[in-house]
């Protein structure tokens, strides 16, 4: 359940589709979205997983839909935006968070790898952002990129060329489109889902935690609420900007270096 403190009402009345919303990030921000008053279409590419986010919100007294949609589709992105239409009668808030990644270096990668992340995490936030827009009077689009866009790890190639796009694409379709609709990034760290932590090795995790300034892994609801305010009119100033959830971890030079000053500070007290 959502925290009784997010509910503000601050998206009553609006809708809001939510992409990749069937797991993880996704899920989170679609709950807490629904927990502001927004009705909001839940999508991806399993409809069970869809049923279930659904459910949830709806437990927690919101309203939602799920509609099946493959990103790589842009017949099915079509189809998306005039479903949102026809079951909700218009849109004003899209996030665009569906991803995939590889584990593929620069002369590794394939044509395969290139087109599966680059046509699901990156053709398809233009293609959103565009069928949005054209049923869009006014409203705000949240992109979530990573903060791969900034710093970066070996064998992350595509994904971390595609999150840095997708700010570069932010300034452009925030130029573009304003000032009807406001676009910005959400650029999310380390975050506890299934997919980085159910097998993670506990010593891991607690090095990993180690490492961030707030001594502990991120949340999606701790993404959730930077893109309510980001499409909210609390952000109303603001456009074309990338937003860092990443509990400080790029203010961090060496990995070694929180850990050992903490140890030292300990001891000194």
């Amino acid at each position: 359940m959502t925290d009784e403190s997010s509910r503000t009402g601050r998206f009553a009345g609006q809708v809001a589709v939510v992409t990749g919303s069937t797991r993880g990030i996704g899920a989170g921000v679609a709950k807490r979205l629904a927990y502001e008053g927004a009705s909001v279409i839940v999508t991806g590419r399993s409809r069970e997983a869809g049923a279930a986010t659904v459910a949830d919100i709806e437990a927690d007294g919101g309203e939602a839909t799920f509609v099946r949609a493959d990103m790589r589709d842009p017949d099915d992105i079509a189809a998306l935006f005039d479903a949102c239409v026809e079951r909700f009668g218009g849109i004003d808030v899209l996030v665009n968070n569906a991803g995939v990644e590889t584990n593929t270096a620069v002369d590794e990668a394939t044509m395969d790898d290139w087109a599966f992340v680059v046509e699901t995490d990156f053709r398809s936030f233009w293609l959103c952002a565009k069928a949005a827009a054209e049923r869009m009077n006014e409203g705000a689009i949240v992109n979530t990129s990573s903060n791969h866009a900034f710093l970066t790890m070996p064998s992350m190639f595509p994904y971390n060329a595609v999150k840095a796009g997708i700010n570069g694409m932010t300034r452009a379709m925030a130029l573009d489109l304003g000032p009807r609709i406001r676009v910005n990034t959400v650029n999310p760290g380390w975050v506890a889902i299934d997919r980085t932590t159910d097998e993670m090795d506990p010593e891991y995790r607690q090095h990993l935690e180690s490492i961030h300034p707030v001594g502990r892994l991120g949340r999606p609801a701790d993404v959730a609420g930077a893109v309510a305010f980001l499409a909210s009119d609390d952000a109303g100033f603001v456009t074309g900007t990338s937003l860092l959830v990443d509990g400080g971890r790029t203010a961090v030079m060496q990995d070694d270096a929180l850990p050992d000053y903490r140890e030292r500070r300990d001891t000194d007290e």
